[in-house]
């Protein structure tokens, strides 16, 4: 993402990120294969394994899109970022979620991020953080498909605000001689069926008539999205940099939290 240059206006109190010295903030994807976070005054997105340690003695704390191992996740993020942070102030943290991942997920994430001791903890699905990537109109229903590792989603937005979702505990990991690419692509095409089916508004319809946003390492292979748009019968446009498209969303959501004259009084 481009980080914007120049003075923050006056009435802020702040300048824009890297320059501005007073505040910090991180945009944290935490995903069952990969953690991927930005942290203010860095150019670079960091992207890792959702791993505590490297190596034979790892624990693997996000399982299919669940936080199976709060502590674990702590000292991950920790070693993560921990060095990171400066030693005075208390960042404002951004956090993507699984579409369907509801208060109990919320709930053992912000657990998680503690160890960060952020100010504040807004969360964002994934979902709506990708299409802020692509720059979607978000006026307009709009469906997402997220093919990661380990867990794959459906969601649709209206207004730019999740009104439904599916999701299967099937990724691009599980791809090999028992799962072919094309039963992937049928889980998605089922999923999407599925939410048409139980459409009592038509935006999910309209949606699909508008097109297929996808995103995930998955949206990488050929082999998956080529033939999504023949059994969808729909547009399928795939966002640049598909697997680090959601924690480039939460990136933009802070810094434009970071630009609200709100933030002056941090």
């Amino acid at each position: 993402m481009t980080i914007a240059s120049g003075p923050r206006p006056a009435a802020t109190g702040h300048r824009s990120w890297p320059w501005c010295r007073q505040c910090t903030g991180i945009a944290l994807d935490l995903g069952s294969a990969r953690t991927r976070a930005w942290t203010s005054g860095r150019r670079t997105i960091l992207d890792v394994p959702t791993a505590t340690v490297p190596g034979d003695r790892a624990t693997y704390p996000v399982q299919r899109g669940t936080i199976v191992d709060t502590p674990a996740a702590a000292r991950m993020l920790d070693r993560l970022l921990g060095h990171r942070l400066p030693r005075h102030g208390r960042p404002l943290l951004i956090l993507t979620t699984p579409a369907l991942g509801g208060i109990v997920y919320r709930a053992e994430a912000h657990a998680a991020v503690e160890v960060l001791h952020p100010r504040t903890v807004l969360t964002v699905p994934a979902a709506r953080a990708v299409a802020l990537t692509a720059g979607a109109d978000l006026t307009r229903p709009l469906l997402v498909v997220d093919i990661g590792a380990h867990l794959t989603e459906v969601t649709l937005l209206t207004d730019g605000a999740l009104t439904d979702a599916r999701h299967t505990a099937l990724g691009t990991s599980d791809l090999g001689s028992h799962t072919r690419p094309a039963q992937l692509t049928e889980a998605v095409v089922a999923m999407v069926t599925s939410m048409l089916d139980d459409d009592r508004t038509s935006q999910a319809h309209h949606a699909l008539q508008r097109g297929v946003l996808l995103a995930g390492g998955g949206a990488l292979r050929a082999d998956l999205t080529h033939p999504l748009a023949g059994r969808l019968h729909a547009p399928v446009r795939t966002v640049p940099g598909p697997h680090t498209a959601a924690v480039r969303g939460a990136a933009k959501l802070l810094q434009a939290a970071h630009a609200h004259p709100s933030a002056a009084a941090e």
